[in-house]
């Protein structure tokens, strides 16, 4: 009963700094020092000095603003048009036409980005006007394009994985490499949802205009494949074990520096706001795993996590209730918490919990990310909701209900992930038995 009532504590504490609109970082701080104060004799600024440095000095982190500024970098190339144009002769015959270009379109970027927003910004960039120009329905317009766009965080190098690896202290390469199957798992089950829309709505949907050869397609793909290189370059040096997962960034770098360049869209100014733009996210981030880092110890020291873990574990429930009680839980705290300060926020408590009953961490990452991703298309607060309310010029609640069927089919996806966990595992499996 005392574990559910500090709990209470803790959280109303922090519900009240955040509905105060005071940022994530500081309010977590706040309970912490708040926490450790009424509940241990630890001095608060000594402990809070020793662990924001400890939380911040990692040798992982150094990947983080590396892979956000490669996808800052290429946010400001022509990728967004080399996407449509590449992907759409392609695309056109299958069943839903162009729409498809969303969806895939959506998981190349993402293998080069890590951020939900930034994915569905990129693509929708081109595309919502040029599938507005072709007449394609609304509707599945925006819902593929806001459910896609979730992939922008599972498809490596996904950010949020590379908080939750340094969180839990769990390989970052690996669950790199973990995310690959499920990301592509899941842009095939939105591929086929098209496909079966457009089927039952076939008068909705506009008819082929061009045709192309196979010479043409290749022609029009043309600008894709050094797009395609980069990323079989970044994720292939991970999966191999020839580079680290910082190291694989580096080389990421690199190589979108060098894409911009031949592009012509490396100007001066476009440098300039592509790092500013990651050192304003990666800061941002960092301090959020500071207050995060402070937050755990407060917890540790209050003996909170352990306790909770025990009594839950008392509960005798079994691992399939308690992880469907935990993506209910992340599904309900996404609403209104963005994805990165949701894991953080609650990793200090979950963790034990699932490491009690017997999940592995690298498997849990990926289920988590997967969760938090419908996050991202649930009102009030999701991420990929508001941005195509600003570019599509829509009702929040049109998006909203347009990209409902795509959180069913993500729920759908949890399923097959947690009836068929190899989905997840086999791939860093065959990785550590290839670097041994």
């Amino acid at each position: 009963m005392a574990e559910i009532l500090l709990t209470i504590f803790f959280i109303s504490v922090l519900l009240f700094f955040l509905g105060s609109g005071v940022w994530v970082a500081i309010s977590m701080i706040g309970v912490s020092s708040i926490g450790m104060m009424l509940f241990t004799t630890r001095p608060v600024g000594d402990a809070m000095a020793t662990t924001i440095w400890g939380a911040s000095s990692s040798w992982t982190l150094t990947a983080l603003p590396l892979f956000v500024w490669m996808g800052e970098i290429l946010f400001r190339t022509k990728l967004s048009e080399n996407l449509f144009e590449g992907l759409s002769p392609w695309m056109q015959k299958l069943p839903g036409g162009l729409i498809h270009v969303n969806v895939v379109g959506c998981a190349l970027f993402a293998a080069i980005s890590g951020s939900s927003a930034a994915t569905v910004a990129t693509v929708g960039k081109m595309s919502i006007p040029e599938l507005r120009k072709r007449n394609y329905p609304e509707k599945i317009l925006l819902g593929s394009l806001a459910g896609s766009g979730t992939l922008g965080l599972l498809i490596p190098p996904s950010i949020i994985l590379i908080i939750y690896g340094v969180t839990v202290q769990e390989s970052i390469a690996k669950l790199f490499v973990a995310g690959i199957i499920p990301g592509i798992m899941i842009a095939l089950i939105f591929m086929g949802y098209v496909i079966i829309w457009s089927l039952c709505n076939k008068k909705e949907m506009p008819s082929i205009i061009n045709q192309y050869s196979f010479i043409d397609k290749i022609k029009k793909s043309g600008q894709l494949i050094p797009v395609i290189i980069l990323i079989l370059s970044v994720i292939g040096s991970i999966y191999t074990g020839i580079a680290t997962a910082t190291e694989a960034a580096s080389l990421g770098v690199v190589g979108a520096l060098i894409l911009s360049y031949f592009q012509k869209s490396l100007s001066w100014s476009n440098f300039k706001s592509s790092l500013l733009g990651a050192t304003k996210t990666s800061c941002m981030i960092s301090f959020i795993l500071a207050g995060s880092a402070f937050l755990s110890l407060a917890m540790g020291f209050t003996g909170l996590p352990r306790n909770l873990a025990l009594w839950i574990n008392s509960l005798e429930l079994s691992p399939y209730i308690l992880i469907f009680v935990l993506m209910l839980f992340y599904i309900v705290l996404g609403m209104f918490l963005d994805g990165i300060s949701a894991v953080v926020l609650t990793m200090a408590i979950i963790e034990p919990m699932i490491r009690q009953a017997g999940f592995d961490m690298i498997w849990f990452g990926i289920f988590l990310v997967v969760v938090v991703e419908m996050a991202q298309i649930t009102p009030p607060v999701g991420f990929n909701l508001f941005v195509l309310q600003g570019m599509a010029k829509k009702d929040m609640g049109f998006i909203a209900r347009s990209a409902f069927p795509l959180f069913l089919l993500m729920i759908f996806a949890t399923i097959i992930l947690i009836i068929f966990p190899e989905i997840v595992m086999w791939l860093p499996e065959q990785m550590i038995q290839k670097i041994n």
